[in-house]
């Protein structure tokens, strides 16, 4: 009889063990690729991470759809770049999602651009200028110094918004704070030859990229921030390059390549899709191949053989 009841306890203890649920994993929504890859690497399996938007989607252009809603709902932190990039959609995003934990000024509201000194900050706000945004330039991930600045930031509020696991946040840091800056160094020693090369950009998206490698933009396709390129504008491009020595034209992966291959019919630019967000290239898998693919296709445009 005793044998039977400490067999009955053993089951019972079992099915209470199997009715208490573990522990779950820190739900992240990330506005753009990069910072879901960066929330990954920082929290493993600690983090479920998913992404508003692919790198071939336009982050300026997102509508506030009922799956994305109900993501945004359901998330302990939504991260994204901030500096107004999200500007057309994620407030909407945030009303309508009903989630007081992720609205501005909450711990789960993070927005990476707060923590890397902006770029291209406007002395005086005229939207008759285009997609201008006041706060500077938000594309702040094609600098890596910048990915290692977010990184620091975003790994402590990972470990206040889950207190229990901070130290495994804390080790995760660490780990990729190390492979980051062994990895920045090899890429500073293999973007030497890009030092001083002047090239013109399809968007004004590259600007921490340029002052990262110390390049030279010498000029922008599109009229205005946003506005696509007419054909009146690309001849003054293109008058105006006639006595400067420029290597290539940048543009997006999520952006149409004409404007950059009309001008390398033209002028005889090469014309340098660079992934600007993991997943933009098939050899952008990760915040480590983004960079690695960047350079491999910059170096292969404008060094001289």
């Amino acid at each position: 009889m005793t044998n039977r009841k400490f067999i009955l306890a053993l089951v019972v203890a079992a099915l209470v063990l199997l009715a208490v649920p573990a522990q779950a994993a820190l739900r992240v929504l990330a506005c753009e690729p990069e910072w879901g890859a960066l929330a990954q690497e920082l929290g493993g399996n600690l983090v479920e991470v998913s992404v508003a938007t692919s790198a071939l989607q336009d982050p300026h252009q997102i509508q506030a759809k009922p799956s994305l809603i109900a993501r945004a709902r359901n998330a302990d932190l939504v991260l994204c770049t901030g500096a107004e990039l999200e500007v057309g959609w994620l407030p909407v995003l945030l009303q309508q999602s009903g989630n007081a934990r992720i609205q501005p000024g909450q711990n789960g509201n993070f927005a990476a651009a707060d923590f890397v000194t902006k770029l291209d900050v406007p002395n005086q706000l005229d939207r008759s200028q285009g997609d201008v945004h006041a706060a500077g330039n938000p594309h702040i991930q094609t600098d890596p110094r910048n990915i290692a600045r977010v990184a620091t930031a975003l790994g402590s509020r990972l470990a206040q918004i889950d207190a229990p696991h901070a130290s495994e946040y804390a080790q995760r840091l660490k780990d990729f704070s190390q492979r980051w800056q062994q990895a920045m160094q090899r890429w500073a020693v293999q973007a030497v030859p890009l030092k001083g090369v002047a090239v013109v950009s399809q968007h004004r998206a590259f600007v921490y990229l340029y002052d990262w490698l110390g390049m030279k933009e010498v000029a922008v396709l599109e009229p205005k921030p946003g506005v696509e390129p007419t054909a009146s504008h690309l001849q003054e491009v293109l008058a105006s390059l006639k006595n400067v020595p420029v290597r290539m034209t940048l543009y997006s992966a999520y952006q149409d390549a004409k404007p950059a291959e009309w001008l390398n019919r033209n002028a005889n630019v090469p014309a340098v899709k660079i992934p600007f967000t993991v997943g933009g290239t098939d050899g952008a898998k990760d915040l480590f191949g983004l960079f690695d693919d960047t350079l491999v296709r910059m170096l292969a445009a404008g060094v001289k053989k």
